[in-house]
């Protein structure tokens, strides 16, 4: 792997992390029922972390010669609270199989200090899925 195919593929990264804030701050507004005050605080807690993530994404692709994306991946929609809850699972799951991936290819780029941030990113994307898969497992039928 060559380091303008890492941009690449990190670009793609951003792209998913500006659609999980788009997601995230879109839900919070939408949820409605009666956990709506709970879920709706849930989904805003969590914009911080996807806003650091986009932040940190765009200054390491300008840092290694590339230009930031600034086209996000489409938000999923979602009519209820559970439906919102199983695509945010899902974005989730996604992001830390990405993350992982990609810290391996910067593993083997000799980039360390990229390979432990995005390692840092899987922790994060972790907690947030198994927080998400917490709430569903016990989400009325």
């Amino acid at each position: 792997m060559e380091t303008t195919q890492l941009i690449e593929l990190l670009n793609e990264d951003l792209s998913h992390e500006y659609s999980a804030i788009m997601q995230y701050l879109t839900y919070s507004a939408k949820v409605g029922g009666p956990y709506r005050r709970e879920l709706s605080a849930f989904f805003a807690e969590e914009l911080p972390d996807e806003t650091a993530h986009a932040t940190f994404l765009a200054n390491k692709i300008v840092a290694l010669g590339g230009e930031p994306t600034t086209v996000a991946k489409p938000v999923p929609e979602a009519g209820d609270a559970k439906a919102m809850l199983e695509a945010v699972r899902d974005a989730e799951a996604g992001a830390r199989t990405r993350y992982i991936t990609r810290a391996e290819q910067a593993e083997s780029l000799g980039l360390k200090g990229l390979q432990v941030a995005l390692e840092d990113m899987v922790r994060d994307e972790t907690e947030h899925l198994e927080e998400t898969e917490r709430i569903l497992r016990d989400w009325p039928l």
